[in-house]
């Protein structure tokens, strides 16, 4: 197995790990929280900045594959089209150790939306 697909891997367990945590304390009775209770970075902002990634199949490794190659061919135009509707917020926390992968993947995405085929 590559290091490129152990580190998917890796990622996609912590994100699913974050989200049954997240679902696990949901069931707890706790009493109503306050907005801002959350720090930002926890893992209920990063369940919700990925989840339109993870609505689209394969999404999260097609930007997975282009985070470690540098290269957008393999990120189709529905991922493109996910990756669109992130809140920009959320790029610090979903890519902490390359910033400037998120811009280069959103300018990557308009050319990729502006050559497919438009339906009249």
């Amino acid at each position: 197995m590559g290091s490129k697909t152990i580190v998917s891997m890796i990622l996609v367990v912590c994100l699913c790990a974050a989200t049954f945590v997240t679902q696990g304390a949901a069931q707890v009775k706790l009493p109503p929280l306050s907005p801002g209770l959350f720090p930002p970075g926890s893992p209920i902002d990063l369940v919700k900045c990925w989840t339109s990634l993870f609505n689209v199949e394969g999404c999260v490794l097609q930007i997975s594959k282009s985070i470690f190659s540098g290269k957008f061919e393999n990120v189709e135009g529905a991922c493109c089209k996910a990756f669109s509707t992130v809140d920009a917020n959320c790029w610090p926390h979903m890519f902490p150790l390359n910033p400037f992968f998120p811009p280069l993947l959103k300018d990557n995405c308009a050319r990729i939306n502006s050559n497919s085929p438009t339906h009249t």
